[in-house]
């Protein structure tokens, strides 16, 4: 189960980051941040493979999603190496089109899970809504990418001071809206779910109610507080500061979505 959490969360991971990115104006940051990032996405890639090849499922002839995954870590991270290459030529359109291609292959290797209890019910378990279990997936992508990417821009400043913050307060807002998404959908499914826990006692349902407190504080109302004291600081303007601030953003999200993974794991709507 683990190993399965580890490579979800490393594509999320890889497509917020790259939507992030796209969405990111070229015009207004330099090429070294999308060129020197896309080579943090290829490492990433390189972590999939490797958690995904050393799944026992990869070898199983009865459940072929495990390949189609494998590939498109594959492809992803021969993208990632040649649009690296293409930033390195300031192709401002072939190198976005590299990242938004990065986006949709670890998008659908994101997703390819979701179906595959549909395609082959003999082998796995009955599968969950596949809405909620969509919007859980793209929602907490978005919010980790953008998190991060915010990051990563916010330090990226301090190689290039004389950019404009225009793109880094659009990341910041975009990260709120995604923080009130991931909320909407996670609150949805903890209402549901808070019904069949309120019939546990004792140890079983404190602890359980403790990871839910864990996931919240720090997943949901921590990335969205440390988002609103970023952008105040963006206003002195202080770029160094409110890059301290989206580190502890990106540590809290971090701990807020793999809580959220391993919840949701045991669980049929999304924590």
């Amino acid at each position: 189960m683990f190993g399965q959490i580890l490579v979800e969360f490393v594509f999320r991971l890889i497509f917020g980051v790259a939507v992030a990115m796209g969405l990111t104006r070229s015009d207004q940051v330099t090429s070294g941040f999308y060129r020197i990032h896309l080579w943090v996405l290829l490492g990433l890639e390189t972590v999939a493979f490797l958690a995904i090849y050393s799944r026992p499922q990869v070898r199983s002839t009865h459940v072929p999603f495990s390949h189609w995954q494998l590939a498109c870590a594959l492809i992803g991270a021969i993208v990632c190496y040649v649009g690296a290459s293409i930033w390195l030529y300031e192709r401002r359109r072939a190198g976005k089109f590299a990242i938004w291609l990065v986006a949709a292959l670890s998008l659908a290797a994101l997703l390819l899970p979701i179906f595959e209890p549909l395609v082959y019910p003999q082998f796995m378990p009955p599968a969950k809504p596949v809405t909620m279990q969509i919007a859980d997936r793209v929602t907490s992508s978005l919010l980790l990418g953008l998190v991060t990417t915010a990051m990563l821009l916010g330090h990226w400043y301090l190689n290039t001071p004389t950019m404009k913050l225009q793109p880094l307060r659009r990341l910041i807002v975009l990260l709120a809206a995604a923080t009130v998404a991931r909320a909407i959908v996670c609150g949805s499914g903890l209402g549901m779910e808070l019904a069949w826990h309120a019939t546990r006692e004792g140890s079983a349902l404190t602890t359980w109610l403790v990871f839910v407190a864990m996931r919240w504080l720090a997943g949901i109302v921590g990335v969205f507080c440390l988002a609103w004291l970023t952008w105040l600081v963006l206003k002195i303007p202080n770029t160094q500061s409110a890059t301290g601030l989206l580190y502890a953003g990106v540590i809290v999200a971090f701990i807020g979505e793999l809580t959220s993974q391993l919840l949701t794991a045991e669980a049929v709507y999304p924590l």
